[in-house]
């Protein structure tokens, strides 16, 4: 069966568009058959040339409940919806579409009152802590922040998606021929956790992709963390 992924979250600016690009671009990369979704109707779509993944639009409840419906009958494959920020009746639209749910937050306070409360609000929902900083320090003092604001969810922290300026990439409304290694390493990573939650083997993703046939294959039409037991991706949605 296909599965459904939304990042929402009633934040704006926490990278819930590059998530949703880079989560497709290493599903592809791990030979899981994928389209990320725009619901946002300030944004205009990317074409799918040079992706390892489809793009679908969404915009309008006709064209989001369509492309759903379609994916769903599309053996093997997942839809990842970028939901936007700061829409909160849009996110509980689609809480109630998809399989789980990912809450992108920064390394900020704000960010952490505002994941805490979504948390609460999704139930089937994960933390993502997203554009983490790099630097030593600077990670060891977000990550203790995370222990000490969310450390009550910490079965329901993903492990943090560094800052990565290549990710930008994925946002050209066509993307390079080549893109840096790091980018695809990162993009793999997230999406290896994000399949973990969902019970997804990398053998499973491969069988899917030899025998998914040609009407799946066709686009989609248009329309050192101080946490007690570290951040946590194994716990099976």
């Amino acid at each position: 069966m296909s599965r459904i992924i939304c990042i929402i979250g009633n934040k704006g600016g926490t990278g819930k568009t590059t998530l949703s690009h880079m989560l497709c671009q290493g599903l592809g990369l791990l030979g899981q058959r994928s389209a990320c979704v725009l619901t946002d109707s300030s944004r205009e779509p990317l074409s799918p040339d040079g992706r390892r993944y489809v793009t679908a639009d969404g915009r309008t409840p006709e064209a989001l409940h369509k492309v759903v419906g379609k994916l769903r009958t599309m053996q093997g494959w997942i839809g990842v919806i970028d939901g936007g920020g700061n829409r909160a009746e849009v996110d509980r639209t689609l809480d109630g579409l998809c399989d789980i749910v990912l809450l992108p937050f920064r390394d900020s306070h704000e960010d952490l009152r505002t994941v805490l409360r979504d948390l609460e609000a999704f139930p089937h929902a994960y933390a993502l802590p997203s554009q983490w900083p790099t630097n030593a320090w600077q990670r060891d003092a977000a990550d203790r922040n995370v222990a000490q604001l969310l450390g009550s969810y910490r079965d329901r922290l993903l492990h943090p998606v560094a800052s990565l300026s290549a990710s930008k990439l994925l946002l050209q409304k066509n993307i390079p021929d080549s893109l840096p290694s790091t980018l695809g390493n990162a993009c793999r990573a997230l999406a290896r956790q994000v399949m973990d939650v969902l019970e997804i083997g990398e053998a499973e993703a491969d069988a899917h992709q030899n025998t998914v046939d040609a009407a799946q294959r066709a686009p989609l039409a248009p329309p050192s963390t101080v946490l007690p037991e570290g951040y946590v991706s194994t716990r099976h949605h």
